[in-house]
């Protein structure tokens, strides 16, 4: 490794700005070089060409980086995170091709120089000027965020990458190659790789160990998934050093992970060692770990003043391993440019980046309200409803469902589970794209056989089970939507989903947003919760709160009590992930599952006819039982004395308490269940609660940011606010075992008692 030392700071430089250290440092060092006598040896490893072309794209990803200093303080860019140390990383664009999707983390200017002179007529320094800038005209997030991403060149956005791109990176390989296998036309080519870039402390965050753990499960079963992992090595995160060797002594041995390593700091030295990891991983189909030895001069940001809390000597010493250092001394002792050509390419370069940070600062800005949330929740509800009607695969439902007799349709009225199950086998014959994965879901047909039959209809490359791991669940959904596909991925439990939900709500949900709707990775996201099982489970089974999922832009949440409404709501979902490329949760009441009875044990009455393949539910639109059918009798006014706003589990039980108060009070209750939780429509509700006289609000999950309390906010707000109303809701309780878990959710009995007592 040549090591370029440039003077030592003078006691009055000890106070400055360490970027204009670093910007002086390179020019002193080039200025003072005088190439040896021999020239270099073997140009095989690095050709002048790469070496140029290399050097010009660190050029532009160094000067990003100063003049996002100087023009950060006059409020012209808003993001100092660079890549200043990190220019090496441009190496890995330069071998791989621009159709291997890159996932990549903050400190990739030169990656992304780089990999813009894959295609003509692109400009890096304009895009990543608009982008710093905010501007509303950055092809990349459209003025969102600061972020590397880019479109025609299959980066795709990522906002604050602590290893939560790592799961979806590894999922994305996996899914080309499981494409391929059941006939889907991928945008790439067929032996794309990804590319997953990130620093040597967000290897140590669950989620990174999450995706090498899965990495090398994949690679143990023989599974081809050709990800090449980048470990960006500086030695440090923010101001916490890694142990020296920690990442060779971690990962050089780990099964199932190929470690590369390469020298990240020289081109020389580094590019073939790169190229060969990327022919390894292309070639082997194998997740490959590159050790890309790197630096991180400037700080972590532009206020990170790392002499606060770094020794002065150890500033120097880490600022003479600049790689720009070394690539100019290659350059020199080549003699492919003088040392004052050498400088006027560097100042050219600092002068374009300089004049297109200036251009975009008057470019336009997101203002309006409209504009930024454009790209959030794209929704076409003609064209969704259209698709999710679509019904021209009969012959694919004939093969699937064995014959016109045995159509569901043509069965007699059935459960909650079953209903899901004729649904998904419906979805999955009508969307050859579809994929339904996760715990026990194929053979076994889940632990509710709500999947049964699944596996053995569509075979194991559409149907198959996953490692324990809700994370990669979730990051490998991701990973085949990114490929064009639909993915139906099953979280197990609802608390379970918990330990993944940055992966629905930083990651999935927050693509088309950040891309400006260039990027969406539908899913429709199967979630079994919610209370009331009986003999079964305490906390982790029994899991009421969706809080946390009620929280999330964009997405969208429904909930179904009965059979027939899954099915119609399944179509919907599936049809917007198709339409519109929404990520959705389909939230199933376990304790429905089964359900047969309504009014009485034996009657039957809370099993429904499969609805027609034609058939859909408008998002935001719930179901009102009026009083006629709550009572089971003509109501003897049209007076709506008694509303009850509900879902899920709450469906039921609120329409036996109806029954109850109806009787004792002489009045007309009728039951609204809301079904679509998130987003929450106040529209269809309002229309059906406009007379009401008394609302009561039955709501499983707990009193504190629970449905209910968006209900009552929302009647409030509408002007309803006068109208008597209440609450009949969870406890703000983890949920105990056995008989005491029916202590904290709400019962029959509570809501007959408020109905008839509070109002």
């Amino acid at each position: 490794m040549f090591n370029a030392v440039p003077s030592p700071i003078p006691a009055r430089m000890k106070g400055l700005n360490r970027a204009q250290i670093c910007d002086d440092n390179w020019l002193e060092f080039v200025r003072a070089f005088q190439p040896a006598a021999q020239g270099v040896a073997d140009r095989a490893a690095l050709s002048d060409t790469d070496l140029l072309e290399l050097f010009e794209s660190q050029l532009i990803s160094r000067h990003l980086d100063l003049m996002a200093r100087v023009l950060r303080v006059q409020n012209k860019v808003f993001y100092t995170i660079g890549s200043s140390g990190h220019e090496g990383n441009a190496m890995v664009a330069r071998a791989t091709r621009h159709t291997d999707m890159a996932f990549l983390h903050y400190r990739s200017g030169a990656f992304m120089a780089e990999r813009f002179r894959k295609l003509p007529d692109m400009d890096p320094i304009m895009d990543s000027a608009l982008s710093f800038a905010a501007s509303s005209e950055d092809p990349a997030s459209g003025g969102r965020h600061k972020v590397w991403g880019s479109k025609p060149l299959w980066v795709l956005p990522q906002t604050s990458t602590i290893a939560s791109h790592l799961p979806k990176a590894l999922g994305t390989a996996v899914a080309i190659e499981s494409a391929r296998r059941v006939g889907h036309a991928l945008p790439v080519p067929d032996d794309s790789i990804t590319i997953c870039s990130f620093g040597d402390a967000s290897a140590n965050h669950a989620t990174a160990q999450t995706a090498f753990n899965a990495a090398a499960w994949t690679a143990h079963q023989g599974l081809p998934a050709p990800v090449l992992f980048v470990c960006e090595d500086n030695g440090i995160g923010i101001s916490v050093k890694t142990p020296e060797g920690w990442i060779a002594k971690r990962f050089a041995n780990m099964p199932g992970l190929d470690y590369r390593y390469a020298d990240g700091l020289d081109l020389e030295q580094g590019f073939a060692d790169v190229r060969a990891a990327v022919e390894h991983c292309r070639k082997t189909r194998r997740p490959t770990f590159l050790h890309l030895r790197t630096t991180r001069i400037m700080g972590h940001a532009g206020t990170d003043f790392e002499i606060e809390w770094r020794s002065i000597d150890e500033l120097c010493r880490v600022e003479a391993t600049d790689p720009l250092l070394r690539s100019a001394a290659l350059i020199l002792q080549r003699r492919l440019k003088s040392a004052a050509e050498l400088e006027t390419w560097y100042e050219e370069v600092r002068a374009s980046c300089f004049a297109a940070a200036e251009a975009a600062d008057q470019r336009p800005k997101l203002s309006k309200l409209k504009d930024i949330i454009k790209p959030l929740a794209p929704h076409s509800p003609a064209k969704v409803m259209a698709e999710a009607r679509r019904a021209d695969y009969a012959q694919r439902r004939l093969e699937v469902f064995g014959g016109e007799s045995k159509l569901p349709e043509q069965q007699p009225a059935r459960h909650l589970a079953i209903a899901i199950n004729q649904a998904l086998h419906d979805v999955m014959a009508k969307y050859p794209q579809t994929v339904l994965f996760g715990e026990d879901v194929a053979q076994k047909g889940g632990v509710y056989t709500v999947t049964k039959n699944l596996h053995k209809a569509f075979g194991p490359r559409r149907v198959f089970n996953t490692l324990l791991d809700e994370t990669m669940i979730l990051g490998m959904a991701q990973g085949f939507a990114n490929v064009g596909m639909l993915p139906l991925p099953e979280i197990q439990y609802l608390a379970y989903l918990h330990n993944a939900l940055d992966q629905l709500r930083g990651e999935a949900a927050s693509l088309q947003f950040f891309s400006n709707n260039q990027y969406a990775n539908p899913m429709v996201v199967r979630v079994a919760g919610l209370g009331y099982q009986r003999g079964f489970g305490g906390h982790f089974h029994n899991d009421n709160s969706i809080t946390a999922l009620r929280d999330i832009p964009g997405l969208v949440v429904g909930c179904p009590s009965r059979g027939d409404d899954a099915a119609t709501m399944l179509r919907t979902l599936a049809a917007m992930g198709v339409v519109d490329g929404r990520v959705s949760v389909f939230l199933e009441p376990i304790a429905l599952y089964m359900t047969k009875d309504l009014w009485e044990p034996g009657d039957g009455l809370w099993q429904f006819a499969y609805p027609a393949p034609e058939k859909a539910m408008r998002l935001g639109e719930g179901r009102l039982y009026d009083a006629k059918f709550v009572a089971g009798e003509k109501p003897r006014n049209d007076r709506k004395d008694l509303v009850i706003v509900t879902f899920g589990n709450g469906v039921p039980m609120s329409l036996r308490a109806a029954r109850r108060i109806a009787a004792a009070r002489k009045w007309n209750v009728e039951v609204l269940d809301l079904r679509w939780l998130v987003p929450f429509d106040p529209t269809w509700m309002l229309k059906h609660l406009e007379d009401a006289k008394r609302i009561l609000v039955v709501d499983e999950g707990r009193h504190s940011a629970g449905i209910s309390e968006g209900v009552i906010t929302a009647l409030a707000e509408h002007g309803l606010g006068k109208v008597p109303m209440a609450r009949v809701v969870g406890a703000d309780t983890f949920t105990p075992l056995a008989g005491a878990a029916f202590a904290v959710i709400p019962s029959e009995q509570e809501i007959v008692e408020t109905g008839m007592q509070r109002f």
